[in-house]
């Protein structure tokens, strides 16, 4: 059975953070997650989690997006640092790192290997921290428009050269359906590779059920990997929300 974690940016959007935890716990969850971590109030967030006893399954490292800018070195190095410590304090294991867009005036090969740099630069400080760095890729047919990682393949050869059990990859199902498809088939074959994962469903990012993937498929696919990580919830809710987040429970 997965472990589901509920994105709070997504649900009871016209409720404080803390509150959201609280609707959380009271559906029966174990496990919320966030984006950014830079504007929000953390010691509300930590006091609501420690309350209700909720894990925190993963937030966005500061600054994002920031992985494929040019001459951002030091700037990584302390925004890790600072995420880090944030991470520590909530008990979070992972921290995901977006990229920005394809740079105009450089080949992919070329910013691809700036990437690599950076990483193997944050690597020291998250070996240390006990902590994991996933790298998520987008796709660029419907939401993100010029977005640099896309693929499984791309993310996957990127953790092999820095070759660190600290950078890992997020599989966002919705994402790389729209992206490559072949959801199970990639689930399979990057298992070892991924650490976190996403889940909408496909084309409108709404609820599982009634999309057009199986997520019960799925799910016992995941299950038959062994993976200890957490699926994230990170949809945009048509139904009430205690409606939308009853149905991924009836799917495990």
């Amino acid at each position: 059975m997965p472990k589901l974690s509920v994105c709070i940016e997504m649900f009871w959007r016209d409720l404080p953070y803390h509150e959201r935890i609280r609707r959380v716990a009271e559906l029966g969850y174990g496990a919320f997650e966030f984006w950014g971590w830079g504007t929000i109030d953390l010691d509300a967030i930590d006091r609501a989690r420690r309350d209700t006893g909720l894990s925190v399954a993963a937030f966005c490292m500061h600054p994002e997006a920031d992985l494929t800018r040019r001459n951002a070195s030091e700037e990584l190095v302390h925004g890790l640092a600072d995420s880090i410590a944030v991470a520590q304090r909530l008990e979070c294991p992972t921290l995901i790192a977006m990229f920005g867009n394809t740079v105009d005036d450089e080949t992919y090969e070329m910013t691809r290997r700036r990437v690599v740099a950076y990483l193997r630069l944050l690597r020291p400080l998250l070996e240390d921290s006990g902590l994991t760095l996933v790298l998520e890729p987008l796709n660029t047919l419907v939401n993100r428009h010029g977005y640099w990682l896309r693929r499984m393949s791309q993310a996957a050869d990127i953790v092999d050269e820095v070759n660190s059990p600290a950078i890992r990859i997020l599989m966002d199902v919705y994402h790389q359906q729209i992206t490559e498809g072949n959801i199970i088939s990639n689930l399979r074959l990057y298992s070892e590779r991924i650490a976190h994962i996403h889940a909408a469903g496909v084309p409108e990012r709404h609820e599982l059920l009634g999309c057009e993937l199986d997520y019960r498929s799925i799910f016992s696919a995941i299950d038959a990997l062994d993976y200890a990580g957490y699926v994230g919830l990170e949809y945009w809710p048509t139904l009430d929300e205690d409606d939308s987040l009853a149905q991924p429970l009836s799917l495990v």
